[in-house]
């Protein structure tokens, strides 16, 4: 499932333009088409990386023309140890590209609220990401348009995100509905992406794929600089003003303070019940590449097909997951969020149970799973992860201390960030031993993580449930 974030603190401002569209202000599809044509240039590039990686740059003689190659291979070697192989190389690369896109969209929130505003880093995110892009067609300049893109996704991501919110005064009922088109957003890029970039880049040619991950993200910021002004004005001189003004924050309890190191303590457990979903981009394309059986209607299917399903079953089973807990809390008592992570990692984990027994039988027979077996994976991991990454980011924003939730909020996302650093050890694996016992890692980890969230289910759960006693001030 490709999981993506609004920004869960950002506040509502005046609007100079009142103009709306099906009930919701114009500035809302501005967003919506900008974050789908961003995520398009960023999942057509991603779903490319690995199998580039693999069947092309890494090999004699286009990983000869890499400028800066040498060093950072030494660089990852030491992170990760030396790779055994290119598929070992190529995962490091991955894990370690996309763990950096998940930490420095805090540094773009940073230069966005202290010095540029969001509108002019929003502009300078899509443009690095675009020449990312295409810097991305020759093979030296293949580490520049990597560091890039990071920049770009860093500078875009959260600062994008945030507008949505500041769309809508307080108390306004249509900000959720608001968030769900955003999804629908972020849905409609991830599904168009593997079937443009990534045909292209299978069938025609790899430079033609990431090409046009280039030409969408141009797209995308020339939506949101002809919409600009039906969306907030940017917020960094009210900030200024309203901090100057301030009164002084309220003291933390010793409540907020135990829910704080909680918080922190869940971080890393997170980050273990999300290498499965995060697995999906990396050597479980290259494993599934070889393995299954990708004949549909007589025509193979290309790899890259996967990563569309995953997005299409990502968007229909998160819909899917709200419908039902809508409909369970009118008839019995809704569980909890810790409750829902669990119930998540569990059904998570029988997706990567059923890829380790065809993995198994695979080896031992050489026998090709269906194509129907990989799309029962896609669906069965995102009706797991559609269980825990929306529930975990609606418990760190109702629970964290009110003092500083944002910053706690901004921390929750390194999940990912230490989540994909593991993907990237983790995949390194893949060829030195055994699949069935690679993939049973993967569910041995999601299980163990929700055995965690058992334990401090039963430990703590009271203290994660809505506050109803305030506690004494320290």
């Amino acid at each position: 499932m490709t999981i993506e974030e609004p920004d869960a603190g950002s506040r509502p401002v005046d609007l100079p333009h009142r103009r709306e569209f099906l009930g919701h202000p114009v500035g809302l599809p501005v967003i919506a088409f900008t974050e789908a044509f961003e995520r398009f240039s960023y999942y057509g590039m991603q779903t490319l990386l690995v199998l580039y990686m693999v069947k092309a740059l890494l090999l004699a003689p286009h990983v000869e023309h890499i400028v800066g190659f040498g060093w950072f291979s030494t660089v990852l070697a030491g992170i990760y140890g030396a790779p055994p192989n290119t598929q070992a190389l190529a995962s490091h690369i991955f894990g370690t590209y996309t763990m950096l896109v998940y930490v420095t969209p805090i540094l773009g929130g940073l230069l966005a609220d202290r010095w540029l505003g969001k509108t002019t880093t929003v502009t300078i995110g899509a443009l690095l990401m675009a020449a990312g892009h295409f810097l991305m067609a020759f093979d030296v300049s293949f580490l520049l348009a990597l560091l890039l893109l990071v920049l770009g996704v860093g500078c875009l991501k959260g600062n994008l995100a945030s507008q949505v919110g500041a769309l809508y005064a307080p108390g306004d009922g249509r900000a959720t509905d608001a968030f769900q088109i955003y999804y629908i957003g972020i849905s409609f890029g991830a599904f168009f992406a593997p079937l443009v970039c990534g045909a292209l880049g299978e069938e025609v040619g790899w430079h033609w794929g990431f090409g046009a991950a280039g030409v969408g993200m141009v797209i995308g910021l020339v939506i949101y600089l002809a919409g600009r002004r039906h969306l907030p004005p940017d917020p960094l001189t009210e900030r200024r003003a309203a901090r100057a003004s301030a009164a002084p924050r309220a003291a933390m309890t010793r409540r907020d303070i135990v829910v704080l190191i909680l918080l922190l303590f869940m971080v890393p457990v997170l980050a273990v019940s999300a290498i499965g979903n995060q697995q999906m981009f990396n050597a479980y394309l290259v494993w599934a590449d070889r393995s299954y059986e990708f004949m549909l209607f007589g025509h193979r299917m290309p790899t890259s097909f996967l990563v569309s399903f995953d997005a299409f079953t990502g968007f229909v089973t998160l819909a899917g997951a709200v419908a039902f807990w809508r409909w369970y809390a009118r008839h019995w008592r809704e569980p909890d969020e810790m409750s829902k992570l669990i119930i998540g990692c569990l059904i998570s984990s029988s997706a990567f149970l059923l890829v380790m027994i065809v993995a198994s039988r695979h080896e031992a027979t050489g026998v090709k799973p269906a194509l129907w077996v990989a799309l029962a994976v896609n669906t069965l991991n995102n009706l797991g992860f559609a269980n825990v990454f929306p529930v975990s980011l609606a418990l760190y924003s109702r629970a964290a201390p009110r003092a500083i939730s944002g910053t706690v909020v901004g921390i929750y996302y390194l999940f990912l960030a230490l989540a994909n650093y593991l993907v990237g050890v983790v995949g390194g694996w893949l060829e030195i031993m055994p699949a069935g016992q690679f993939w049973g890692i993967h569910v041995g980890a999601i299980l163990g993580a929700a055995a965690v969230f058992v334990a401090i289910k039963l430990v703590f759960g009271k203290l994660l449930l809505p506050e109803v006693v305030e506690s004494p001030a320290i």
